[in-house]
């Protein structure tokens, strides 16, 4: 499999990334810079979490209109696939790889914690290594998670399966409770229409193995790289 993570100026976890891609894969990613204006032939793209540009005007939406979302965007129409984690699910909104917006969370706090998820669809290159239903636990941390579209538009993203993941309790209940920045309906990470384009607020590069007080993330990975080996 082949692999690239996009480098803005204030990621702060395209390392993370790479390293959790290098124990799936076997191999280094490409480090690929934000002014660059070409990709090669890749299998995924990976879009990092962090602080692009500072997250000054609007999270994500500078680092929208650097050179290379441009290509991946192209990429990704043609079908590569590609994964937006955190502040990189926030860049593929306002590029619209991704249908809605990244909100202030509810509370107007920049939240840090790990918490629950329940993979709503598993059949996906992403999921395929959990199953529907399956809880995991991953870290958040974020002051812009609170994910929101419209109605019409959400009805049939959830029609289409393209709800991934949403923040629910240690047991799996979605509800209230779990919701730790207002997300819609408690989404924590959505599909495009096609399902080759997973964007999502919570870190799975930081729970991907052992050491780092578990290994939940890994999975993600592991499929990705059955799914396009």
């Amino acid at each position: 499999m082949k692999a690239a993570v996009i480098v803005f100026p204030g990621s702060n976890c395209d390392r993370d990334v790479a390293v959790a891609l290098e124990a799936s894969m076997g191999a280094k990613p490409l480090m690929v810079w934000h002014r660059d204006t070409q990709l090669p032939d890749l299998d995924l793209i990976v879009v990092p979490g962090g602080f692009s540009y500072g997250d000054y005007l609007r999270c994500g939406a500078m680092a929208a209109h650097s050179p290379i979302m441009r290509e991946v965007k192209a990429k990704a129409e043609a079908g590569t696939r590609v994964l937006g984690i955190c502040n990189g699910f926030q860049i593929l909104t306002e590029t619209g790889l991704l249908p809605g917006v990244l909100m202030r969370n509810r509370n107007l706090k920049f939240i840090c914690k790990d918490v629950h998820l329940r993979v709503e669809n598993g059949d996906t290159d992403f999921t395929r290594a959990y199953g529907a239903g399956h809880i995991v636990r991953f870290p958040i941390a974020h002051a812009e998670g609170n994910y929101f579209t419209d109605a019409e538009t959400f009805r049939a993203m959830e029609g289409n399966g393209q709800v991934a993941f949403r923040y629910c309790s240690r047991t799996g209940a979605v509800g209230e409770a779990a919701n730790p920045n207002g997300s819609l309906s408690n989404v924590a990470g959505i599909y495009n229409a096609t399902k080759t384009v997973l964007g999502l607020m919570p870190h799975p590069e930081r729970l991907a193995e052992d050491l780092l007080g578990g290994s939940d993330g890994k999975k993600m990975f592991d499929s990705l790289v059955e799914a396009l080996t």
